[in-house]
């Protein structure tokens, strides 16, 4: 039987369910997790550094991102530096731009200098990649999230862009890209025919491709088969 555990792409559990990312941090294929403030705000988080340093106490062995939420610069930097400080394991996630489409670069080209390990996030152009490829500094840990769901969502491949997006980052040997804004599994063996170091993947999708992954397609067909016939019955249908 395949195993999620046999795949080379680093599985990432993308959420803000406290249950969820405790479950799924103790699972030996999930590599690191990630959050964000839509996340947080679905889930009901109200205070954000109490809801981080609590699933600080448990998440130590893994790398966590954790998202800067001011929109100007200055703030961001203040907010990044005390992200940073919670953990060795933590990663400070900077959007590309800020809501009014103002490059982050020069905030990214900072912290990096600075030591600070960053997800740069929100990113879907190559012209956004190949910035933050020169504004990364090679001797600090960080990743490149590309947000291939939301460009599929246009109707576009992404699966070009993300290799394209590999090579832009050859000159950065310690940054990882990441396939962003999963939707369904077939996004996480996507994301690893891409040259993706790591895939952010829901915890919903997690719980489908752990259950699923590698299943003979004639035995699904034939439970697909049973699940309506029980329905049926289910719902006393006559005719």
């Amino acid at each position: 039987m395949k195993s999620l555990q046999d795949l080379k792409i680093h599985l990432y559990a993308d959420g803000a369910d406290k249950a969820g990312i405790l479950d799924l941090y103790a699972k030996p294929y999930i590599k690191g997790l990630t959050t964000n403030p839509t996340l947080m705000k679905k889930a009901g988080i109200k205070d954000y550094e109490a809801f981080a340093r609590d699933i600080l106490q448990t998440v130590t062995a893994k790398p966590i991102s954790l998202e800067v939420f001011s929109d100007e610069f200055p703030e961001m930097r203040r907010q990044a530096l005390k992200i940073m400080s919670w953990g060795a394991n933590v990663y400070v996630k900077i959007p590309i731009t800020n809501s009014r489409g103002e490059s982050s670069l020069a905030l990214i080209r900072d912290l990096a200098q600075a030591g600070v390990k960053l997800n740069v996030t929100a990113l879907l152009t190559l012209r956004q990649v190949a910035g933050v490829a020169e504004a990364l500094n090679p001797a600090v840990p960080s990743v490149v999230s590309v947000f291939a769901g939301r460009i599929a969502d246009t109707g576009v491949d992404p699966m070009p862009i993300l290799r394209a997006s590999g090579a832009l980052l050859e000159g950065q040997p310690r940054a990882e890209l990441l396939w962003a804004s999963c939707r369904e599994v077939l996004n996480i063996f996507q994301a690893q025919d891409s040259g993706c170091a790591i895939v952010t993947v829901p915890h919903d999708i997690l719980a489908k491709a752990a259950k699923m992954y590698g299943q003979d397609l004639t035995d699904l067909s034939l439970d697909t088969v049973k699940m309506f016939a029980r329905d049926a019955v289910d719902c006393g249908f006559k005719l």
